[in-house]
């Protein structure tokens, strides 16, 4: 029986290892062949890249790369709590599967070219929450895709600092190498605090390990691409893990705050974990009461806000995070679900004569959405597990945002993976999320945008009722949260 004969090998831990790692290193293959290269190329799609010369060997080394990566992945879930994959096993597993990205040309995205700029901005003393790269100019502006070279930056003082330093040697490949080495440090910070952080909550440690360390978006996406995602879910996972510390005394609780901070001062939108990290300290509402949140929660909020407010000031950028989130509005793409809603109203608006101009409209609604929404969250894991919470409320940023990335997806993840909430739904999104993106960057479905803006409609249409009858009273048990 051939299927049978597939089961038994992809039940095997050694054959998962080596096709995660065969698919690592096709997709490393593309780096060099068709990644993100320094000058742009226009109007990429599938169709364009296959009428290339080696096109369909690009595409199918890409492809074919990424469906061994998430094989693995998806099949290693099925061996956890056996005793089979170790901690240690899966660590020299995730080594082997990002090892080959390490040496690569930017991967999937041009964020390290944007990024080697923001830093060159940063020495130049200018400010980029007021500025776009092209106000230097920077040297390497060229490098920069045109959407992004008038906008503010949507980072944090403290990856600003980052990347001023990166950028100082005035080289743009150091530059680039720094991103990738902080890349490379945040996900050596998460093998650390992981297994420590499931220890202190209670959960299997292989489960929060392989979830993490070997998902795909890990070895191709934080890696390959240097996104400073890296950085900001290890000082996530660094400040829970403080804040997991059986006694709690004021030290921990401002450590645990200040650790939180950093993540915020690197990627500002994860601010909306802070309340829930203060029910996560004192073990919920009921048992601390609201004396006992208000001054336990109180050190972990003041910690964390007042790290983001010394680093604001102490590199002299001030607090223009505050606007410069609204840069995000320069990309319209259906994966974001509320520029998806508008893009579909907008067609069938041209069906019936009718020019509309809908979307900034309708991510201005979204965000009050957003609001009630991490309110209700709030409110719902005030005596449930919080970390699920947390993963829930960066989820429902994702789903609001008016730009989304598939390496997004990550921040929710770690929290799910030392949660007891099960994240089968979260594992599927990231599996079909890694096929969005071709090696250079470019959206892989962008000639579909409208079509599959309506298939997003109606994937928004599920979510609300499932949120209807999640607010209706329907107890949902922990592994039910991301059923």
């Amino acid at each position: 029986m051939p299927w049978s004969g597939a089961g038994a090998l992809l039940a095997r831990p050694a054959f998962l290892r080596y096709l995660g790692l065969f698919g690592a290193v096709c997709c490393a293959i593309d780096a060099f062949w068709y990644g993100a290269a320094p000058f742009i190329r226009r109007n990429v799609t599938v169709v364009s890249i296959f009428r290339e010369p080696g096109g369909p060997v690009i595409l199918l080394l890409w492809f074919g790369g990424l469906a061994a990566l998430c094989t693995a992945w998806w099949y290693g879930r099925r061996l956890l709590g056996q005793g089979v994959l170790t901690p240690r096993w899966i660590m020299v597993t995730a080594g082997l599967w990002s090892l080959p990205l390490l040496i690569v040309p930017p991967l999937a995205s041009r964020d390290l070219y944007a990024n080697s700029c923001q830093g060159a901005l940063v020495n130049a003393g200018l400010n980029p929450y007021l500025v776009g790269v092209s106000a230097q100019p920077c040297p390497w502006l060229d490098t920069v895709s045109t959407v992004w070279r008038d906008t503010p930056t949507p980072y944090g003082p403290v990856f600003l600092v980052l990347a001023g330093l990166a950028a100082a040697f005035g080289s743009q490949v150091v530059a680039m190498a720094g991103f990738r080495l902080f890349a490379v440090v945040g996900v050596l910070v998460l093998a650390a605090c992981l297994p420590a952080l499931a220890r202190r909550i209670g959960v299997p440690q292989d489960r929060a390990l392989w979830l993490v360390l070997c998902c795909p978006l890990v070895p191709i996406h934080l890696i390959g691409g240097g996104h400073n995602d890296a950085l900001t879910v290890a000082f996530l996972a660094a400040g829970f893990l403080v804040l997991a510390y059986p006694r709690k005394s004021w030290t921990v609780l401002a450590a645990g705050g200040a650790l939180l901070g950093l993540a915020v001062s690197i990627k500002i939108t994860i601010g909306v974990v802070l309340p829930f990290a203060a029910l996560f300290a004192v073990g919920g509402l009921r048992r601390a009461g609201w004396p006992g949140l208000l001054r336990a929660g109180g050190v972990v909020l003041g910690a964390a806000l007042g790290v983001l407010l010394v680093a604001s000031f102490a590199s002299g950028l001030g607090l223009g995070w505050l606007t410069a989130l609204s840069g995000a509005n320069e990309s319209v793409n259906w994966s974001s679900p509320p520029t998806a809603v508008g893009l579909t109203v907008e067609a069938v608006g041209r069906w019936f004569g009718a020019d509309l101009h809908v979307v900034p409209g309708v991510r201005l609604v979204a965000l009050v959405l957003l609001g009630v929404s991490l309110l209700v969250i709030l409110w719902r894991s005030r005596d449930r597990d919080p970390l699920a919470g947390a993963a829930l409320a960066l989820l429902a940023v994702i789903f609001f945002a008016p730009i989304t990335q598939p390496w997004y997806l990550l921040w929710p993840l770690v929290l799910f993976a030392v949660s007891e909430a099960r994240a089968r739904w979260l594992v599927g999104t990231i599996v079909f999320g890694m096929a969005t993106i071709l090696p250079e960057g470019t959206g892989t479905f962008r000639p579909l945008l409208v079509p599959l803006s309506f298939a997003m409609v109606v994937l928004v249409g599920w979510v609300a009722r499932r949120s209807l009858s999640w607010l209706r009273g329907a107890e949902l048990a922990p592994a039910e949260v991301t059923a």
